[in-house]
């Protein structure tokens, strides 16, 4: 997945102006203890990161 992918489909769940300040802020066991923005600073890939946010926030199988 690419990362504008991965962008969008966090703008599409919680919104435009949410996605980035959930990603800076939420920090979630299914990355490890970090935010989404760590995650992917540390190496992660954005098909797992989003994975992570899928398992975390419950996003529906349809928009996974």
């Amino acid at each position: 997945m690419r990362l504008t992918d991965f962008w969008q489909r966090m703008a599409d769940h919680f919104g435009e102006a949410y996605a980035d300040s959930f990603a800076r802020d939420h920090v979630m066991a299914e990355l490890g203890g970090r935010t989404v923005h760590q995650a992917l600073d540390a190496g992660w890939e954005a098909k797992d990161v989003w994975r992570g946010v899928c398992r975390a926030v419950d996003v529906p199988h349809d928009r996974r």
